[in-house]
């Protein structure tokens, strides 16, 4: 996966349509997210807001959310959690991070090279998980900046 140059944090601002791939290592499952993202600035970047359907092989599909804030300082860009622990940091140089959660650990890769579609890999290991998510964002149609 290629990294392209980190755009602006303005550029994230708006909607994006939201695919993730999920593919379980050691259940040897696939599950599938569809939905949305909206970037809504705030007093100090943007708060993230995705929610959408996940499908799960073998259950009906459910609602599911999660919340970032996103953020630049010393010219890196910051993703936290919701309620403003450090989830990881994105240098414009590498386009990678590691977030280290007991006893597992994430590693993400992002992708630029072709903005405003754009891509992020997940990989987690680790004793209790083991796991590739691939999150694909593109501009939904009535938000096309």
């Amino acid at each position: 996966m290629t990294t392209g140059t980190t755009p602006p944090l303005a550029a994230f601002e708006g909607t994006w349509q939201v695919t993730r791939q999920i593919t379980d290592h050691r259940a040897g499952t696939t599950a599938l997210f569809e939905g949305s993202a909206v970037f809504v600035p705030d007093e100090t970047g943007l708060a993230y807001h995705e929610t959408g359907h996940l499908h799960l092989p073998g259950h009906a599909p459910f609602v599911a959310e999660r919340r970032y804030h996103w953020r630049v300082q010393d010219g890196a860009l910051h993703v936290d959690f919701e309620d403003g622990r450090v989830f990881h940091s994105i240098d414009s140089a590498r386009h990678e991070a590691t977030h280290w959660c007991d006893p597992d650990t994430y590693v993400v890769h992002y992708d630029f090279d072709d903005w405003p579609l754009w891509h992020s890999r997940w990989d987690v290991s680790g004793p209790r998980k083991a796991y590739e998510m691939i999150t694909s964002y593109s501009r939904e149609a009535k938000d096309s900046r």
